[in-house]
């Protein structure tokens, strides 16, 4: 594993600070550091039909000549497929059945491509400042074509760190546009400057959040915010165009991306609880003794946000310290780095950080993705109903059933409220999904999908029910010639001796006439019907009902 050197390591935030003697602890530097970008997209393809889902085809596309893409084939078997490592069993076992069978299921509705190109990255934190090179441990797409998701993964790493530039790094790195500038240019909460770097050190891909015009264009232009450079490289094939052929993307939620980090500290007990509220809610740095938000707001931090079954000031010798701590928005693990566990990447906490609980967090992110995605479905759906136009109404119709379809796909195959029977899984993934707000989110779309549906069901009933008024009417009116013709015998005209061609002729007419007036019957059929309503009323008087006979041909 690369590490920053001490050039790069330079924290670009002491002159901010001015903390000096916290900045020189050496409890408070990061051995060992990992942040895991999770960014969940929306799946938009061309064509709106089952086709364009497949999982096949978004690999076809993935995996075309001279992409950087490669597919996983098994999630839990290595490259080699003899080495089965530990860490890979012991996510498998984590897991309930339900959730083996949707992560590792042959033929399941989940592809992953993962792509070595980016061997580091550059980061440039603030103007002026020394960069941090990072490892690129990690750059994956999880495609859940079934439910037009996407997840990009993307994990760094780096060692021997100060705690500010870790906060700094936190804050701004996973940031998919600039929020604004200031009055010199610089973007709001984004790095100056992010490269990614192949292994020989080129650059293959630069940020350009200072480029204020770029962004401000998209807005007016197309109502959508435009990505950054580099991150437009990363996801590449995958792009915001129309370009035929293309598999298009749109952003579920804001510019922040989702990211879950591991700080193996010198001396996790050197951090206050200040450092720890600035850690949990990814917040830049500040003074350790000042907290970053009112009292009153931090007043039940360590109920709202910590998991603390790992965690206690009071206990020493040979208890490792760990504290886990969850706002949604970011997943956060401190640990201790004195103990050798805890760095092991196959069986100590960072393999459960990077394996286990990357798992959760796939999850967590997976169900708030897909639910959002169909809600702003179902909004665009009813924004393009027009009653007053036949098309609208049968695509309308037609999309709520195609919703209709996903939410059943996605509650059956996706959707669990826990994911694991172990202890400490089963309560950080609750923590997380309740952060996430995902049970109040799941039954609002059910909710929407049921009032739908409901209209539906009605709107069918009503247009059902006015074919039967119709077919009722012509059947009246049908009965009335029917009898008459009946009781004459047919025999209006003899013509049983005329010749084929007058025979045809008569026929021919006869089906003419009786056409006519079936289909202006039902032309007719709904002012008939309320004549026949009238008629059948014996609380009407006749000059009521003439008067209804006679409405069938007024103008309205």
């Amino acid at each position: 594993m690369a590490t920053t050197n001490n050039a790069d390591r330079q924290s670009p935030s002491a002159d901010v600070l001015g903390a000096g003697p916290a900045l020189a602890d050496p409890g408070r530097r990061v051995r060992q550091f990992r942040q895991v970008l999770l960014w969940p997209l929306q799946l938009k393809p061309g064509k709106r039909d089952a086709e364009d889902r497949d999982c096949h085809s978004v690999a076809a596309l993935m995996t075309a000549t001279g992409s950087p893409w490669t597919e996983k084939t098994d999630r839990a078997i290595p490259d080699d497929p003899r080495a089965l490592y530990e860490h890979c069993y012991r996510e498998f076992v984590s897991v309930l059945p339900h959730v083996q069978r949707f992560l590792y299921g042959e033929g399941g509705p989940t592809r992953i491509f993962s792509r070595r190109d980016i061997a580091r990255a550059r980061i440039t934190l603030v103007r002026g400042a020394a960069p941090l090179v990072f490892d690129v441990a990690r750059v994956e797409l999880h495609f859940f074509c079934d439910v037009d998701v996407a997840i990009l993964a993307v994990e760094i790493e780096g060692r021997d760190l100060a705690i500010e530039d870790v906060q700094e790094v936190m804050y701004r790195f996973g940031r998919a546009y600039p929020s604004g500038w200031t009055e010199t240019g610089e973007p709001w909460h984004c790095p100056e400057r992010v490269e990614w770097l192949d292994r020989d050190g080129r650059g293959l891909a630069t940020s350009d959040y200072e480029q204020r015009d770029k962004f401000l264009a998209s807005i007016c232009e197309r109502q959508v915010p435009a990505i950054a450079a580099h991150w437009r490289f990363l996801l590449a094939p995958l792009n915001r165009g129309e370009g035929t052929g293309a598999l298009r993307f749109g952003l579920i939620e804001h510019n922040w991306i989702p990211l879950m980090a591991y700080l193996a500290m010198a001396d996790p007990l050197s951090l206050t609880a200040n450092d720890h509220a600035r850690l949990a809610l990814v917040l830049p740095p500040g003074d350790p003794a000042a907290a970053p938000y009112a009292a009153a707001f931090l007043q039940d931090f360590d109920k709202r946000y910590c998991y603390d079954r790992f965690h206690d000031r009071s206990r020493a010798g040979d208890w490792s310290d760990t504290r886990i701590m969850c706002c949604g928005h970011a997943f956060v693990m401190v640990v201790d780095a004195r103990h050798e566990a805890v760095t092991d990447a196959e069986r100590g906490l960072l393999a459960q950080f990077r394996h286990s609980f990357f798992l959760l967090g796939l999850i967590a992110h997976l169900h708030r993705a897909a639910l959002l995605a169909l809600s702003e479905r179902l909004a665009r759906t009813i924004g393009r109903l027009n009653t007053e136009r036949p098309q609208s109404v049968e695509d309308f119709h037609s999309n709520i059933r195609r919703s209709l379809e996903i939410f059943l796909r996605f509650s059956h195959r996706y959707w669990f409220y826990e994911v694991s029977n172990q202890a400490v899984a089963r309560d950080l993934f609750r923590l997380w999904s309740d952060h996430l707000a995902t049970t109040r989110l799941y039954n609002d779309v059910r909710e929407e999908l049921r009032d739908m549906s409901e209209y539906l069901d009605s709107d069918l009933l009503r247009r059902s029910s006015a074919t039967i008024v119709r077919l009722t009417v012509v059947a009246i009116l049908s009965l009335i010639g029917t009898a008459t013709t009946g009781f004459l015998g047919m025999n209006l005209l003899d013509e049983a001796d005329a010749s084929l061609t007058i025979k045809v002729i008569y026929f021919i007419v006869v089906a003419l006439l009786t056409t006519m007036l079936t289909v202006y019957t039902v032309m007719k059929a709904n002012r008939l019907a309320e004549f026949l309503d009238a008629l059948a009323d014996t609380r009407l008087y006749w000059r009521r009902k003439l008067k209804a006979f006679f409405a069938i041909w007024e103008k309205r």
